[in-house]
């Protein structure tokens, strides 16, 4: 078990929703300068005939954003741990270009990891039927999506289209969730730096992971309530009451209106997030009836040049071993 840090988080990534949902400081707006350059470097890609995920970022050149994407990532590892980046003219693109678009970033801010058996590296966030636990991720339905981190460094949406009524995105710090622990419910600590089951849905990988980490002077969490229920039924080890005790404490804090932040994602709009540090969710949703019209958004899962280095007790795993 890694050490417990016992002092108060006071970095930027431990932000209250309340104290920032009404500010500009966690949203970047593209320039028409770099909106011609993404254009440009989406030109190159059709022109050579190449889709989404075989091209190489020096098919999609965009060394004039350089600055853009030092900061985007710098705020990702070091500031709050997210960002939304607005002014995407998503109307201008059909889905695969918005595709090509959004992949092509996300090559010049890491290095993109599959995110199923599939090998899929570019996944599709959509309604594609009703809830079966054992067949579909939550993702795929439209029902609530409790908060969780995927598994990668960071994940990165762009929305393509909203949905009827419903659908909005939060974010919450797991970050104040450790400094709300620590000051309102110490006891449970040490119980969330033990190490958990982990199994996640049509992965057949069984693996071992603490809800928090603290590791060269850096905390990181990792919280996927299904998977970790599922992995521990499976095994015949079903949580105990104080660690059910424990993950609904985190539940309540997480969705506590002062703590997250919720924010409707526009069609253009990209939000990237540090899994190590956001954990996110989304509200159910009502569709349109068109199939072309209901909410879609690309979502890529992306391994960081700047990631932290993550103790042993708490392993990296970035994406999902294609079979």
């Amino acid at each position: 078990m890694s050490v417990i840090l016992k002092e108060k988080i006071e970095t930027p990534s431990a932000w209250k929703g309340k104290d920032i949902k009404d500010d500009d400081s966690w949203i970047y707006h593209w320039s028409d300068q770099s909106i011609s350059v993404l254009e440009k470097a989406l030109e190159n890609v059709t022109q050579k005939g190449l889709q989404v995920p075989d091209f190489t970022k020096e098919d999609f050149p965009i060394t004039e954003l350089s600055e853009e994407i030092s900061f985007f990532n710098d705020e990702l590892e070091n500031g709050k741990g997210f960002i939304v980046i607005r002014g995407l003219p998503i109307e201008r693109y059909t889905d695969e270009e918005a595709a090509i678009i959004h992949y092509g970033l996300g090559l010049h801010m890491g290095t993109p990891v599959s995110q199923n058996l599939n090998g899929d590296m570019l996944g599709d966030v959509r309604n594609i039927g009703a809830l079966d636990t054992k067949q579909v991720r939550v993702y795929e339905t439209n029902e609530y999506l409790p908060y969780h981190a995927d598994l990668s460094d960071v994940v990165g949406l762009l929305c393509l289209r909203k949905a009827k009524a419903g659908g909005m995105s939060s974010l919450s710090s797991a970050m104040t969730l450790y400094n709300e622990i620590l000051e309102k419910h110490p006891e449970y600590l040490g119980l969330l730096h033990r190490q958990f089951l982990l199994e996640h849905l049509n992965d057949g990988d069984v693996g071992l992971t603490p809800i928090f980490s603290y590791h060269k002077g850096k905390l990181s969490a990792r919280y996927l309530r299904q998977y970790i229920e599922i992995a521990q039924d499976n095994a015949g080890l079903p949580l105990s009451n104080v660690e059910v005790e424990a993950l609904d404490l985190i539940d309540s804090i997480l969705s506590d209106p002062d703590i997250r932040l919720d924010m409707m994602m526009e069609p253009g709009d990209i939000q990237f997030a540090n899994n190590y540090t956001i954990f996110h969710s989304r509200t159910s949703f009502e569709d349109h009836e068109e199939i072309e019209r209901r909410r879609h958004l690309y979502r890529l899962w992306l391994k960081m040049p700047n990631a932290r280095e993550l103790a042993d007790d708490f392993p990296g795993r970035n994406g999902i071993s294609k079979r």
